[in-house]
């Protein structure tokens, strides 16, 4: 009789929820800080055109959409050194959690960093006060990968105490 209740709760398909987890964190983060370079980048290069001498300036957008993907990849890296051939689904579940937490928030503060940074750049290259401004917004949207992170780490803290 035990070995059918483990077998309910430890199902050989487990592990793949776990993988679809770091797949998530990953892809998404990453589909984040690539709108958001591309994006800020478009603008630093419209700017560069007027204002070469801002350039270096204007690359901080780009800076902060690139540490989004290093947050997927942290938890990508996290999640699958938790994964093993029997695990419960519990843990499955989890490690999906925390990956789709860290990728949609990863995912959304890109898309913010993007337009803020495309925007801001090329509006402080008009009037330089505008500066600190966008960073003070590219802050509070890059906060937002931060606390899909925050969550994320939480969650997989969780999954490593399942046992089948």
């Amino acid at each position: 009789m035990s070995a059918l209740v483990a077998t309910e709760f430890c199902p050989v398909y487990s592990p793949f929820f776990g993988v679809m987890g770091a797949t998530s964190a990953i892809v998404f983060c990453c589909f984040g800080a690539a709108y958001g370079t591309a994006k800020s980048g478009v603008g630093l290069t419209s700017m560069g055109v007027l204002r070469p001498d801002l350039i270096i300036k204007g690359i901080v957008p780009i800076i902060m959409a690139g540490i989004i993907g290093i947050y997927g990849l942290v938890v990508s890296v996290l999640i699958g050194n938790g994964f093993k051939q029997v695990m419960s689904l519990y843990a499955g579940f989890i490690q999906l959690g925390a990956g789709l937490s860290v990728g949609l928030a990863g995912m959304a503060a890109g898309f913010a960093v993007g337009i803020v940074g495309d925007a801001g750049v090329r509006a402080s290259a008009q009037q330089p006060r505008l500066f600190t401004g966008m960073i003070l917004v590219l802050i509070f949207a890059e906060v937002l990968a931060l606390y899909g992170l925050i969550v994320a780490l939480i969650l997989n803290t969780k999954a490593t105490t399942a046992e089948c």
